[in-house]
């Protein structure tokens, strides 16, 4: 089969030729039609994550859209999104024409949503649900921030906010662009985030947020712990501003807060189904999505470069034709 594979840790996959996945005991083979380059893929095949260095050569792709082809568990044709742990554990992914997939990681796609679109919400999607409805346990009428607005789970969240019944969601990003993708995932304001915590804090305007959903962390989540209103929840999920925050124990105290961390890892193949089924219920009305940019298999090498250098607006899709 086709494939993007990598033989070297640190340096892209190379589109060729890679062995055709075998179906096991409570495994399906699915035909791939699209699947994202995350930032997990790039952490993996970097031999650096705290999995340790995957054995090559393998497929990268941890995420993926397609046909099941082969499978004790689903009809052949059915649409699904799956989960792999390519890069974490042995094996290979989802950047290649087959992937072999365990049963409990398919999840059945049954709305009019195109599947690059698909793969663009994915697990990010999951992620900024789940963040809301279970971590946070936002109610109708409720006032959001979220930190990381243009980023993946970042536009879901704003989307997801809106449709919970969010009375404000403000943005904070940090470049033109996902300002921009932050507006137009719905927003109601956005603002830069950059510099230290005093000005941060005067940028996120007055403390009546309810909900804060942070996938950057350091001082924008010290900032953030601010401008919390009495009971106020933040929920993080990632630190691609910093690793650590400094919190006040008499901010957290005297305003009753709630600091959460959040893992996909965490859910029940059953709580991931359901979150992505919600989200891409409200995708195919336009109320959620994630922008993003499709690029053929065969220029795998250069779309892999990009995302690492963060030269893109938007998500990359590889998709299979």
């Amino acid at each position: 089969m086709r494939a993007a594979v990598l033989h070297t840790h640190g340096q892209p996959p190379s589109h060729g030729d890679h062995p055709d996945p075998v179906a096991g005991e409570g495994r399906s083979i699915v035909q791939v039609t699209a699947a994202p380059i995350v930032p997990l893929d790039l952490l993996c095949a970097s031999g650096t994550s705290y999995f340790g260095p995957p054995a090559v050569p393998y497929v990268p792709g941890v995420q993926g859209v397609g046909v099941v082809k082969e499978s004790s568990a689903l009809a052949p044709g059915t649409r699904v999104f799956f989960s792999t742990s390519a890069g974490m554990t042995a094996g290979d992914g989802s950047l290649a024409e087959w992937a072999a997939v365990p049963d409990e990681d398919l999840v059945v796609i049954d709305v009019p949503v195109l599947d690059a679109a698909v793969a663009a919400i994915g697990l990010s999607g999951v992620a900024a649900w789940m963040m809301l409805t279970w971590r946070a346990r936002m109610q109708a009428g409720e006032r959001v921030l979220v930190l990381g607005g243009g980023g993946a789970v970042g536009q879901v969240a704003i989307g997801a906010a809106k449709v919970l019944g969010a009375s404000q969601v403000v943005a904070a990003a940090r470049s033109e662009a996902s300002r921009k993708r932050a507006l137009e995932s719905g927003a109601d304001e956005v603002v830069e985030l950059g510099g230290d915590v005093d000005e941060l804090t005067a940028r996120f305007g007055d403390p009546t947020y309810d909900v804060v959903i942070d996938s950057v962390f350091g001082a924008a989540a010290t900032a953030a712990t601010r401008v919390l209103a009495p009971g106020g929840r933040l929920v993080n999920l990632g630190g691609s501003a910093a690793d650590e925050a400094v919190f006040s124990s008499a901010v957290l105290r005297s305003k009753m807060l709630s600091v959460l961390g959040y893992t996909n890892n965490a859910l029940t193949p059953e709580q991931r189904a359901g979150a992505l089924t919600a989200v891409l219920q409200h995708a195919a009305s336009g109320e959620i999505g994630v922008a993003h940019e499709t690029v053929p298999l065969a220029g795998i090498g250069d779309a892999w470069q990009r995302q690492a250098a963060g030269e893109t607006n938007g998500r990359l899709v590889v998709t299979f034709s």
